[in-house]
């Protein structure tokens, strides 16, 4: 559908403008591709949901803004703002 394809494209944009410094921007981007999928009654994609932080709408990469860690049977992401994320692997 053009929601699933505008949410995959804002995915796009929002890992460039983190891997270029631009935070705020991303946050934009990942605010605004959770509000088509609430409108259209979709679904984010998991690698998106993985990476955009549910309490600052940051944009997550291991490494830059976001510590990623290895625990008993689940992964572990820490954003800068603290917020933690638990996956199991």
């Amino acid at each position: 559908t053009v929601a699933a394809e505008r949410i995959d494209r804002l995915d796009a944009l929002a890992r460039a403008a983190t891997e270029h410094g631009d935070e705020e921007r991303a946050g934009v981007y990942v605010r605004l591709a959770r509000r088509i999928a609430e409108r259209n009654r979709i679904g984010l994609p998991k690698q998106f949901r993985r990476a955009a932080c549910d309490a600052c709408d940051r944009y997550r990469i291991s490494g830059s803004n976001a510590r990623v860690r290895l625990q008993d049977g689940h992964v572990v992401w820490t954003c800068d703002c603290g917020h933690q994320d638990r996956h199991p692997y």
